[in-house]
């Protein structure tokens, strides 16, 4: 705490080794070492359902669009009034 105002390098080294604490908690208590290591064993099988759901809203996304299109319009001049593309396109929108 008293060289909190002093720029060194050396000192920036050993305060972000303090983040490396709770790793060495985990290499001692060996229920919680087999928890971290099924959940990084894991982190494949969450990859790989992040990519069916990814596809999945994507065919969603595709459907969706050709469901509704044309159906949402909107006109910049006035929206609440026309409602159709004709009738914006005649007013210059």
């Amino acid at each position: 705490m008293s060289l909190d105002g002093f720029d060194l390098p050396a000192l920036k080294i050993l305060r972000m080794l303090r983040v490396l604490r709770p790793l060495r908690f985990i290499t001692h208590n060996y229920e919680l070492k087999m928890v971290v290591v099924a959940l990084l064993d894991s982190v494949g099988g969450i990859f790989n359902v992040l990519i069916v759901v990814a596809v999945v809203y994507l065919i969603f996304a595709i459907m969706g669009v050709n469901f509704f299109m044309g159906t949402f319009v909107y006109c910049s001049i006035d929206m609440y009034t026309l409602h159709t593309p004709e009738q914006c396109l005649r007013a210059g929108g």
